[in-house]
């Protein structure tokens, strides 16, 4: 049996945009939620190629660039600490490329943009039944247990938003 190879580290290109988005269906399915996952390739290449991106991606890449995990993420910002922060979104090595270090490259990858950018943290949320615990534990990941997380969205997030537009509270976008 051979050794798999180490992959590469490097920002996601328009050429990637196929491959996350594929296995980012992979990743909704793996979370056994396959139908709430509606991302394209357009929508994807818009949010990482903009002029000013939101959005921000890396790859693992195999000995032939192509890519078998990704991380996409965002910057987010601690009004206690003063800086921002990585918000990771996503964190996916797709099954034949497991075991290569490709996610604990990936995250090494983040911590140095943290480190270099002077960001204090770097955080992420995971499904509470996925082992990868095991893994994020392993390199001093700290499981956040005090904080409960919120969603808006559907019905409710327009109800809510109603209400600005009733209150002609809306800010000039």
């Amino acid at each position: 049996m051979t050794n798999p190879v180490t992959p590469t580290i490097r920002p996601v290109r328009p050429a990637d945009v196929p491959a996350v988005v594929a296995m980012v269906h992979e990743l909704a399915a793996y979370e056994r939620a396959p139908d709430q996952c509606h991302l394209t390739e357009e929508q994807l290449t818009s949010a990482l190629f903009t002029t000013a991106p939101a959005l921000f991606g890396h790859v693992a890449v195999d000995e032939h660039d192509a890519p078998v995990g990704f991380a996409l993420w965002f910057l987010n910002f601690s009004t206690w600490a003063g800086v921002h922060g990585i918000y990771l979104e996503d964190l996916y090595v797709s099954p034949g490329a497991r075991g290569t270090g490709a996610g604990r490259l990936l995250l090494a990858t983040l911590a140095d943009i943290c480190v270099r950018r002077g960001y204090r943290r770097l955080k992420w949320w995971m499904i509470e039944w996925n082992p990868a615990a095991g893994f994020y534990a392993s390199i001093g990941a700290e499981q956040m247990n005090e904080w409960v997380p919120y969603r808006l969205s559907g019905d409710a997030l327009r109800h809510l938003a109603a209400q600005a537009e009733a209150a002609d509270t809306r800010p000039g976008d």
